[in-house]
């Protein structure tokens, strides 16, 4: 497929996305949740793979329930039948979560595998997931209707010299994979629960336990973080190795990036104080922690502001080649850096 296929692969798919949308408003307050079937049921049903079916939950195209006791989501048959009544049904769907691998995806754009890699670790176009190789190594796995959408939007980054400013920062070894990958995790996380606590849950599960105990200092509230943690709809991966790998892939690993977690998890710590206090030993069974009934969809409404972002602490990635200011992020919100104690790693 050249590149001028893709761009019309993707306005076509895009097309049918927009009508859908127009209807996504209302769908989710109209699903009903008296008959639900089983993940693969539902899989099976609207003729796709499971690994298709858990990544389109994942991305907020499918809504399941939740099970009242924890166990596995359910999917209304109401959600089933809207799906079936999609324009290009399931060929449609099952483009929306197609991933490629480094490989596939240079083809897609007609580039060397090579280029591709740069752009990628550049943070100009982000996985959606992984898996591990035979040698336990991290593939990345990208959508390929955002590969898509990146050729409409930055064509000149598939062809001629790499921009100055990204070459700067490949040759200084940054690779943005693994923290775009995060921050899309956590904000389509965020997208699934208006619950200030699971929020602050969310935002907790970046840091290590030494960061977070710098922010979040009473071990009760750490305790709570735990329990209120809202997880991918269908958990993490099976096997050791594969729970290992997305454990610290989960945790952020540059100081800019730390920093920007640090300050929406006090943003956040800040809003769930002011809901409720965390729940302390011999409380009255404590105060509740709120079980999404509906996850997958996202919230349409009633939702609390994203957090704030300050004179960016993390700049976007400078995949037009425009270098990023350190400085900016440094001298913004002191009075919040203030509190965070925080000093940056190597200031000594």
């Amino acid at each position: 497929m050249t590149v001028r296929e893709v761009l019309r692969a993707h306005t076509a798919t895009h097309g049918n996305a927009s009508a859908e949308t127009k209807g996504e408003g209302g769908h989710a307050s109209s699903v009903a949740s008296a008959a639900t079937v089983a993940a693969g049921r539902a899989a099976q049903e609207l003729g796709i793979r499971r690994a298709e079916f858990e990544l389109a939950v994942h991305l907020g195209l499918i809504d399941v329930l939740g099970a009242p006791g924890g166990g596995r989501p359910r999917v209304p048959e109401g959600e089933i039948a809207r799906l079936r009544e999609q324009p290009g049904f399931p060929d449609a769907l099952v483009e929306r979560v197609r991933t490629v691998g480094t490989a596939q995806g240079a083809a897609l754009l007609d580039i060397a595998p090579a280029r591709f890699t740069r752009l990628a670790r550049a943070g100009c176009v982000s996985p959606v997931t992984f898996y591990l190789n035979r040698y336990r190594a991290v593939v990345w796995l990208y959508l390929a209707d955002e590969l898509a959408a990146f050729v409409a939007r930055e064509p000149e980054l598939l062809a001629g010299r790499t921009p100055p400013g990204m070459r700067t920062m490949l040759e200084s070894g940054a690779d943005w994979r693994a923290r775009n990958w995060r921050s899309q995790r956590i904000d389509r996380l965020l997208d699934r629960t208006t619950d200030p606590w699971a929020r602050t849950a969310v935002q907790a599960s970046a840091l290590d336990p030494v960061q977070l105990a710098e922010v979040v200092d009473d071990p009760y509230e750490r305790a709570y973080l735990v329990r209120v943690r809202p997880e991918p709809v269908f958990g993490r991966p099976g096997s050791m190795a594969a729970r290992e790998a997305m454990a610290e892939l989960m945790l952020a690993d540059d100081p800019d990036e730390i920093l920007w977690r640090r300050v929406n998890l006090t943003l956040e710590l800040d809003r769930a104080r002011e809901d409720r206090p965390a729940p302390r030993p011999g409380d009255d069974g404590g105060a509740p922690a709120t079980a999404p009934a509906r996850t997958g969809a996202r919230p349409r409404a009633g939702r609390p502001a994203p957090a704030a972002e300050p004179a960016a602490p993390l700049a976007p990635p400078p995949c037009a080649g425009a270098p990023r200011s350190a400085a900016g992020g440094r001298t913004a919100g002191r009075g919040l850096l203030a509190r965070l104690g925080w000093r940056g790693r190597g200031a000594g």
